[in-house]
């Protein structure tokens, strides 16, 4: 008897319910869309209700051709996709592409929040259909995204340079990384002061007081002058304790985590990019191998729902109470509001079981996957216990005038902090009990500290993703790749974690601003947003959408002034061509910036350059090396290029003769060869041979012009490490010189 087929996305998850099902199904894996509209054109008939013209993935003809046969011998078919947009949609195209094969067969949609044994069989006892509204959102934000990349990227090909792209979303997370860096570079910082005192009482513990009222109101010190009247009336006068007071405050656990939360916890506790945490949380969803048994450790990790199953909750409550004790079990199971406009389809991000915990499991994970799980575990059973709670001691010091305070708190409680120890608590100064109200203190320090106010900082990752989930732009199964996107499109850098816009980002940025103000803001985007998750509930008509957002960017596109938009792109200089005079002006290309003649394209003279210090321009002179083309006998120069030196002739374009540029050493691996070095396109060096492919010598180590002290080594290789620096080895014996 043929076998009912389930049809999942990854074989990691087949593999995980097929343990579940003990075979008793026949599981194939669609390994993610096997459809998606063509790259070569725009692939939408906007003329017949925005029709989109899918093509077959080359790369999936073998799978298509595996599941064409399982469905054709299968009685049933169960499509068991992601119960999300881009699940809904992949089963969609599975019914397309199959079509013949499941004609007049039962075909089930299938959905479940996590991959466990009852999940599955609750998700096959209670078969539904695919919903169609949920397939019209998913392609409508497709089809947006193509109206923006396929009509609005060849703009910025015209007026900057070629292979750049405009992304409906990811050009606005741009938009406010680059408003962001205006913002710091036109901050002006204003000055302040601060007065502190450190302050004590014969052997007590002294302290430290910031000055807080200054005749009876709030202390605002904007100059020296001011600072040093404070000092001038507070000179020679006691410090009196004049009140204490004592407050108990709480802090209770946040939520669980959803998608937005994980990717910024994973980022300031773990230090993990967005789409590192998605790739370990995907592979903690799908199945881990637990004692030769598959099974899926955490719920559905693209979500932005609140929501907990009621019996998981009641499995962490029994947890809490046999591994902290009954006392630390907040009294009432505790629920967290999920926002309104959060979709909701999925639980928050949870364990399957929170009996599953880390230490358990630990020797099945990898070091990654035990840190992403710990955290996970560790948060959503902080949820169910008390808050903590702290006891705060509030000073107030009269001197003269001036009214100085200080706070300090000590843990009464500790609370949730026992499983979720990565919250900040902050305590203050600490109060010795010792102190009483009128004491009279003594002052060990009396300072007055210029300060200045700060620019607002730059996006961290998780900060950008955080201000992005606060203004409703992207979703849960979006933040990863926004944030991506624009670094794989070199529109920003990230620096000690944080987003610098380049030169590139600004320009594109620039331009878009100027001309597409209306559609890449933060306001419409988050209408849009909304718009798609009405199209999900079958509130809004998926082909007036379209319509509407198709004639207003191709009516803006109209309007577009492109020698105005060139001009404002191209930097003029006050460096002259010397083949005709012109002035030269900075232009882009897909290497980056170069200077040109404004003479084009009567006069084609093009240099690269550098810039000093202080950002002044710079031109590279190309080396001359004394050597004559092959070809027509002008002098050999060295120039830069895309992949790094290399030697052409100096008569280009006219002549187009070039060979690789050697480094002086002659190739370990063949008889005749030379070292060349080369830039990957991430532009680090790499060093291979210039018989290449004939010879596949590679490294990434550059070899130096050194003989080994211990075996005669022709060479050696530059090495560098964390902890011994810079230093020499020989790749034949491993001696290492310093």
């Amino acid at each position: 008897m043929a076998k009912d087929l389930i049809i999942v996305e990854s074989p990691a998850k087949a593999k995980t319910i097929g343990k579940f099902l003990h075979n008793k199904y026949n599981i194939k894996a669609s390994m993610g869309h096997i459809r998606d509209l063509p790259r070569s054109n725009f692939g939408i008939d906007t003329e017949n209700d925005f029709q989109a013209k899918y093509i077959i993935d080359p790369k999936k003809k073998k799978v298509i051709s595996e599941l064409k046969k399982a469905a054709k011998e299968a009685q049933s078919i169960y499509l068991a996709s992601d119960f999300d947009r881009e699940g809904e949609a992949i089963a969609w195209h599975l019914v397309q592409v199959l079509e013949k094969e499941i004609k007049d067969k039962p075909v089930h949609r299938i959905v479940f929040n996590e991959i466990t044994r009852s999940a599955i069989q609750k998700a096959l006892d209670n078969p539904g259909v695919i919903d169609d509204n949920k397939v019209d959102s998913q392609q409508a934000r497709r089809i947006l995204d193509r109206i923006v990349g396929y009509n609005i990227s060849p703009l910025l090909w015209k007026v900057i340079t070629k292979n750049l792209s405009a992304g409906r979303v990811q050009s606005v997370a741009l938009r406010i990384i680059c408003e962001r860096e205006e913002e710091i570079k036109n901050f002006d910082p204003k000055e302040y002061w601060n007065l502190e005192a450190v302050l004590f009482r014969n052997e007590l513990i002294p302290f430290k007081a910031m000055l807080q009222k200054w005749h009876g109101k709030k202390s605002k010190i904007e100059t020296k002058a001011a600072a040093d009247e404070v000092l001038e009336n507070i000179k020679g006068k006691d410090f009196i304790l004049s009140n204490i007071s004592e407050k108990t405050r709480k802090i209770q656990p946040s939520p669980p985590y959803i998608t937005s939360t994980l990717q910024q916890d994973a980022a300031r506790i773990l230090g993990y990019s967005a789409k590192r945490t998605m790739q370990i949380a995907q592979q903690l969803y799908e199945g881990i191998e637990l004692d030769g048994d598959i099974v899926g450790l955490i719920t559905y990790m693209r979500t932005d729902s609140l929501r907990i199953a009621n019996e998981a909750l009641g499995t962490c409550r029994k947890l809490v109470t046999e591994r902290y004790g009954k006392s630390k079990l907040c009294i009432k199971t505790r629920v967290f509001k999920t926002r309104s406009s959060a979709q909701d389809a999925h639980e928050a991000i949870r364990p399957t079981n929170a009996f599953r915990t880390p230490e358990s499991i630990s020797s099945f994970l990898s070091p990654e996957q035990l840190k992403l799980y710990t955290m996970i575990w560790q948060k959503f059973v902080a949820t169910q216990m008390i808050p903590v709670v702290l006891k705060s001691k509030i000073l107030e010091i009269s001197v003269g005038d001036a009214i100085f305070g200080a706070t300090g708190s000590t843990i009464q409680e500790k609370g949730f902090t026992l499983a979720f120890p990565h919250t900040k608590v902050i305590l203050g100064e600490t109060i010795d009990a010792g102190y009483s109200k009128d004491d009279i203190l003594d002052c060990k320090e009396l300072n007055a500290n210029q300060l200045f106010t700060k620019p607002p900082s730059r996006f961290t990752e998780a900060m950008l993703i955080k201000e992005l989930e606060s203004l409703g732009i992207g979703r849960p199964s979006t933040y990863a790749s926004i944030t991506n996107t624009i670094r794989v499109r070199k529109y920003v850098d990230l620096k000690a974690r944080k987003f610098f816009p380049t030169d590139l980002g600004m320009t594109v940025n620039k331009f878009l601003v100027a001309n597409f103000a209306d559609y890449f803001n933060v306001k419409f985007t988050a209408e849009m947003e909304n718009s798609l998750d009405k199209i999900e509930f079958g509130e809004v008509n998926r082909v007036h959408l379209l319509k509407e957002y198709y004639t207003a960017v191709n009516n803006s596109i109209k309007k577009v002034d492109f020698y105005k938009a060139k001009k404002e792109v191209t930097e003029s200089t006050d460096i002259k061509c010397e083949k005709c005079g012109s002035e030269m002006h900075l232009k882009w290309g897909r290497n980056g910036k170069f200077l040109a003649c404004s003479n084009f394209p009567e006069c084609k003279n093009i240099k690269n350059f550098t810039r000093d210090e202080e950002g002044k321009i710079q031109i590279v002179v190309p080396e001359k090396l004394g050597e004559y083309c092959p070809k027509c006998g002008k002098e050999l120069i060295q120039r830069e290029g895309r992949f790094g030196k290399f030697i052409s002739c100096s008569d280009y374009p006219k002549c187009k003769f070039t060979k690789p540029y050697t480094i002086g050493i002659k190739c370990p691996e063949c008889e005749d060869g030379q070292v060349t070095e080369k830039k990957n396109k991430k532009g680090k060096f790499f060093y291979s041979c210039s018989n290449y492919p004939k010879c596949k010598y590679l490294t990434n180590y550059k070899p130096l012009d050194l003989e080994c002290p211990s075996c005669k080594n022709y060479y050696m290789e530059e090495r560098i490490s964390k902890t011994k620096g810079v230093y020499k080895k020989c790749p034949k014996c491993g001696e290492e010189v310093y």
